[in-house]
């Protein structure tokens, strides 16, 4: 028979934050390689998997929260959720298949630790990774019973530019649906040790780190080149993104950590909403170009954080050579890359 919480003593309900504590201090790691032989040591050769129906409501609040109230043209999403048979956008599998798991066992950040490296390489950052779609009638679509399976390839001791220790993780992805594999996401994080003080830049704009105003996208033609597209997050739809793909990470919803533990000057907008943005870029202005065939593969870099407030431009560079449906895409700011990948087409 269960107890009300006041009827438990106070030492019993702090027992178990507390192990988990004192565990953690115990495997703690000195140096990214140890760091990196202790997540290789746990989960190589380990293959998780997962499966899950592909609903329309989940990818009709994606849509609306990117600001698109149809999800192809001519499929009005404002109303309704997309039917039983919408192939999934290229990205949008991003909102299925969100971690799990309760409060208790996230990280001090909030992220999901089911591939964190240890202690004290506690700040998790998307760094980048590759995205495969086998198309020929293997599309992902609503209503679809999906399979995910997850296997660490990876995990790699490195040095940022600045001489600090850091650790690239390296995690698959692979999707199957009823007509078998769909897709391949490949994704990397970048793991550095915990801030312990805040940066001086950070403490003089935390008086400032009210952001006012909605989420905006806006494109602008351009003499000679593709439409340049200009984006603004608001922290409501950075919360949104975040509430969707289940993520607790807390630079990107928390402005009193993300500034003063973090040292950033505001929440981070999240790398995928960056990714998702060049992928519907792509759809909206490029693949009308390519005679309307479907991405194939995009390979994507993070280079630099964004914030919320923030106005970016996404923009493509063109074809590179005649017949090869290849794209330079570019996310930047103030004329400083952000983010950078190469799509295929179909």
């Amino acid at each position: 028979m269960s107890r009300s919480l006041s009827s438990i003593p106070l030492g019993r309900i702090l027992i178990r934050p507390l192990r988990a504590t004192r565990a953690l201090r115990r495997y703690q790691s000195t140096t990214a390689a140890d760091a990196a032989s202790s997540l290789l040591s746990r989960f190589q050769g380990e293959t998780r998997t997962a499966t899950q129906v592909l609903d329309g409501n989940q990818l009709q609040k994606l849509s609306l929260t990117l600001g698109r109230r149809a999800l192809y043209p001519g499929l009005d999403v404002a109303a309704r959720p997309p039917p039983e048979g919408t192939v999934i956008p290229p990205g949008y599998h991003l909102v299925y298949f969100t971690p799990g798991g309760v409060e208790e066992e996230l990280g001090a950040d909030g992220t999901d630790t089911s591939y964190n490296a240890p202690a004290p390489f506690t700040r998790r950052m998307w760094a980048g990774g590759r995205m495969r779609w086998l198309g020929d009638g293997a599309e992902l679509r609503v209503g679809d019973e999906v399979r995910e399976e997850t296997r660490l390839l990876s995990a790699t001791a490195k040095r940022s530019r600045d001489g600090g220790e850091m650790v690239l993780v390296e995690v698959l992805k692979e999707f199957y649906g009823p007509r078998g594999l769909a897709l391949v996401d490949e994704r990397n994080w970048i793991f550095r040790p915990e801030a312990t003080i805040a940066s001086p830049a950070a403490e003089a704009t935390l008086c400032e780190a009210v952001i006012r105003g909605p989420s905006t996208v806006k494109d602008v033609p351009q003499d000679g080149a593709y439409t340049l597209r200009q984006l603004r997050w608001s922290p409501t739809g950075l919360f949104r993104f975040s509430a969707l793909t289940f993520n607790g990470h807390k630079i990107h919803y928390d402005p009193t950590w993300s500034t003063t533990v973090e040292g950033h000057p505001a929440c981070v907008v999240h790398g995928p909403i960056n990714l998702i943005s060049m992928l519907d870029y792509w759809r909206d202005h490029c693949a009308p170009v390519s005679g309307g065939r479907g991405v194939r593969e995009i390979k994507y870099r993070a280079v630099a954080p964004i914030y919320a407030g923030e106005t970016y431009d996404v923009f493509a560079e063109g074809a590179a050579g005649v017949g090869e449906h290849r794209w330079e895409m570019l996310v930047r700011k103030q004329g400083r890359e952000c983010m950078k990948g190469t799509i295929l087409g179909a």
